[in-house]
């Protein structure tokens, strides 16, 4: 059965932790106590309606808050996938974590809110577009929109018909999205219409016949793999135990992974031989291949020397490591203007570095990506553009063309995304 790495994103408040507990739970993959202590728990703070949310959100600073500020990751098994849940936070103050779940998806699920007011808030400087972007660049080409809370507007087919019209428009036109790759499912989470079986509600049932939310995850086309490639994957996390031995956590990119094999890690460039092997957080298994989520064991190296933003690669064939590079950008609307000299955060897979815009070499034609002025003064919102960025500090990178994964962008200014794009030359590497 093919893996799917599915990042759940959308504006704060819609639901998807909510819809991402309730499916797990209709799925068999959370027991009824397990359940039953999250609705306790739950109600004694006020907050019933968080139960199934507290599923993913276990942190007691993500309870408190009512929202979620990391990637949780779960797991469930389709009719066609086993299927990897990258529950992304919606608060702008946690963009850059939503980022890096972005950088492992292969499909996305695309939560709204449908509710009066609260839909317009998501699109209107809230993060349903940014997400939209973000997801796009990162390589993510087929999605659902799941218009969730459909109960509050009493399952009205007008307002599904309102949303499915101004943001199909804007994923269209302004992502790029093809038609054909956008599925749209009216939902309720807290209800239950429509997540793994079709709604028994008439309301819904009397206009919609289309797939259930299950059923829609099962339409997506398989993602392809690249298992014949290098070896390469981008580290997201890190875990030391008391015995001295470090794991490395990631999305194997490409390549293969297996016990007793030798790995070069970067940015340090030292050796280790992979220990023991875990997919999908805690199986144990002796190979891994492109697509598998894995926790790598490696033995043979310091510890100091594996780090979060860092790449396991082939020994022979290193990831550049470098702070000045060339970026194909294209600025998001509204969008304050790019000078050179502009400071902005750099975000690229699992490393975050501040930056400078040193050079704006030319403006694009958005359409044929062809110079259409050199060495514009600065750049606008919308404009696309080639630019040279200085980093403060050297990170894993690689050309576009090459890695998708170590390649994609994006730059942040002042709490909000303003450009997206990708590697197009690593100028200069460190030694």
């Amino acid at each position: 059965m093919a893996q799917l790495n599915l990042a759940i994103v959308g504006h704060v408040d819609s639901g998807k932790s909510t819809l991402s507990g309730r499916l797990l739970h209709l799925l068999g993959r959370i027991s009824k106590k397990e359940m039953h202590k999250n609705e306790k728990e739950a109600k004694s703070q006020g907050k019933g309606s968080f139960a199934y949310a507290w599923a993913l959100d276990e942190s007691t600073e993500e309870r408190e808050r009512g929202i979620t500020m990391s990637v949780a990751v779960a797991y469930f098994d389709s009719k066609n996938y086993k299927v990897v849940v990258l529950d992304s936070p919606g608060h702008k103050d946690f963009v850059p974590n939503m980022i890096s779940g972005a950088t492992q998806a292969d499909a996305a699920i695309l939560v709204v809110d449908g509710s009066n007011g609260a839909f317009e808030a998501g699109m209107k400087g809230g993060q349903t577009k940014e997400h939209a972007q973000i997801i796009k660049s990162f390589g993510v080409k087929q999605i659902i929109v799941a218009v969730n809370k459909m109960d509050v507007v009493g399952y009205s087919k007008d307002r599904f018909d309102e949303i499915k019209h101004t943001l199909g428009t804007f994923l269209l036109r302004s992502c790029r999205f093809e038609e054909s790759s956008v599925c749209w499912v009216p939902l309720s989470a807290m209800d239950n219409q429509n997540l793994v079986s079709a709604p028994c509600d008439e309301r819904l049932l009397s206009w919609y016949s289309g797939p259930c939310l299950l059923n829609a995850i099962d339409s997506f086309q398989p993602p392809k793999r690249e298992s014949e490639k290098s070896l390469l994957m981008p580290i997201c996390d890190v875990i030391k135990s008391s015995r001295g031995q470090v794991s490395a956590c990631g999305k194997l990119q490409a390549g293969t992974l297996q016990n007793g094999l030798q790995v070069r890690v970067m940015p340090s460039g030292e050796l280790g031989t992979v220990r023991s092997l875990e997919r999908d957080g805690s199986q144990s298994c002796s190979t891994a291949t492109a697509g598998d989520n894995v926790a790598v064991t490696l033995q043979g190296i310091d510890v100091h020397h594996v780090r979060a933003g860092g790449v396991l690669c082939d020994p022979d064939v290193p990831v550049a490591f470098a702070r000045h590079l060339e970026l194909n950008v294209q600025l998001l609307d509204g969008a304050q203007p790019m000078l050179a000299g502009s400071q902005l955060e750099f975000h690229i897979h699992h490393a975050k570095e501040a930056a400078r815009v040193v050079k704006i070499a030319g403006l694009l034609d958005p359409k044929t990506l062809k110079v259409a002025k050199k060495s514009p003064r600065c750049l606008l919102a919308k404009q696309v553009a080639v630019v040279e960025v200085l980093l403060q500090g050297p990170v894993c990178v690689a050309e576009y063309s090459k890695c998708r994964s170590l390649g994609s962008v994006s730059l942040r200014a002042l709490g909000n995304t303003v450009a997206l794009g990708k590697v197009t030359r690593v100028i200069e590497e460190q030694k």
